[in-house]
């Protein structure tokens, strides 16, 4: 980081700094703290402008196209508009709490690799973008010489006044109320629409707990019926999950190959990912890779897969081709789990057509789960506060009965396997 020299390059690196961005979802969004601008401006930071929000739901809805950065700094907005509500019904929030807690929500997301999940479940394992986004801002606090401290203990729920972390993680957090907010906007899925300034203006605290002002419940049940359209319209949509199932199995099959000492093409950071056995210990260990996957982006996944469906592989060019020219599986959704005879039947259909052996089937033919709970009472409930002071959770306060139905969690069933235009792609290669 470079030195200040004299008062002159100070005021003007301060002034400098004072930025505003034009956000489509809120107008004009201000950085209350110095400290916001160096993280933004870093690297690391930048490089959530190269990673989509939604992964490739912009094969569903077209205009799906925002950034992890978008969202970042929407949520860290909303906070700071939360703390300013919660400062004027007299609750004491320092400004050095209120940075630290405006830190922990911009980097609340900076642990998610390219198209959402499939990192997750493809080249890297046994560590979740949560523990990314922490091994991350141990990172940050050395670099700028431990003022990140604070900030790390919100985010880890560590600090006494714990609704600075429910507004960064909980069933109520600012992460929530952008998501829905931005991604509704731009999937242009009117379901998704919630009150967010509504809300804000609700919140209160309650023996150190974030809770709802009980004329705000209406507010609130919309925002559970929201959350729950969003995730069965757009975050489970069948071809949403068709498309990023594809893309882990193409990574899957990059995988498998590079273990076999194949030679793929990638960037540098993609064919560590690929060559190396990447864990929860070796981000713990080695420096080297957190640095690495701070490279990765969408544009590394999206190179390698463009040069792979040139790849004398079938299985990889006709997955990698597939993908590009969104030639999905066809996906089947219900509410009990298929029959073995079902998928038997399809696999044996798929042998007799396709030049696919049996022990590659499963990059075709896969059955898995989708889980759907808008509000679970287990976890942090969202709590209404009535003026004699007393609360209750809002699942049992609900008008409506199916916001208590909502707290109960719908399991589905999804099975995948190819359309005949996925099949003919395998026939090229």
């Amino acid at each position: 980081m470079s030195k200040i020299v004299n008062s002159s390059s100070l005021n003007q690196r301060d002034y400098n700094k004072k930025k505003i961005f034009n956000d489509p979802v809120y107008g004009f969004i201000s950085l209350p703290f110095d400290i916001l601008f160096d993280i933004i401006e870093h690297p690391y930071f930048q490089r959530l402008r190269r990673i989509k929000q939604l992964g490739l739901t912009h094969l569903v809805y077209p205009g799906a196209l925002h950034t992890r950065f978008h969202h970042a700094l929407g949520a860290m907005h909303l906070t700071h508009k939360a703390i300013g509500v919660l400062k004027s019904k007299g609750h004491e929030v320092s400004s050095a709490e209120e940075e630290a807690t405006l830190i922990a929500i911009l980097m609340h997301d900076i642990g998610h690799g390219p198209f959402s999940h499939a990192l997750e479940y493809s080249i890297v394992s046994n560590v979740t973008h949560e523990d990314i986004s922490a091994y991350f801002m141990e990172f940050f606090n050395e670099e700028f010489e431990g003022k990140l401290q604070f900030a790390i203990n919100i985010f880890k729920d560590r600090h006494p006044k714990r609704f600075l972390h429910q507004l960064v993680s909980s069933q109520l957090d600012m992460d929530r109320l952008d998501y829905l907010k931005r991604d509704s906007l731009f999937t242009g899925v009117s379901e998704g629409v919630i009150g967010s300034d509504r809300i804000i203006s609700m919140l209160n605290i309650k023996d150190g707990n974030l809770v709802i002002e009980a004329k705000g419940i209406y507010s609130i049940e919309k925002f559970i019926v929201a959350r729950r359209l969003m995730y069965w319209q757009v975050y489970l949509h069948k071809t949403v999950l068709s498309a990023e199932n594809l893309v882990v199995h193409v990574l899957k099959r990059a995988k498998y190959l590079a273990n076999q000492g194949e030679e793929l093409f990638g960037s540098e950071p993609l064919r560590y990912f690929l060559y190396n056995e990447a864990n929860k210990e070796s981000f713990e260990k080695d420096a080297v890779v957190l640095d690495l996957f701070a490279q990765l982006d969408d544009y590394d996944i999206m190179g390698g897969i463009k040069m792979w469906k040139n790849h004398h592989d079938n299985i990889l060019s006709g997955l990698a081709r597939s993908l590009l020219n969104r030639n999905l599986y066809h996906i089947e959704i219900q509410n009990q789990a298929f029959s073995q005879e079902k998928i038997k039947e399809i696999q044996n259909k798929l042998i007799s057509t396709a030049p696919i052996l049996e022990k590659d089937l499963h990059y075709f033919i896969f059955t898995n789960t989708i889980q759907n709970n808008a509000y679970n009472p287990e976890q942090d409930k969202i709590e209404l506060l009535y003026k004699d002071g007393s609360t209750t959770d809002v699942a049992k306060a609900a008008d409506q009965l199916n916001i208590r139905s909502l707290s109960e969690e719908v399991k589905k069933y999804f099975l995948c396997y190819p359309k005949q235009s996925m099949v003919e792609n395998l026939r090229k290669s």
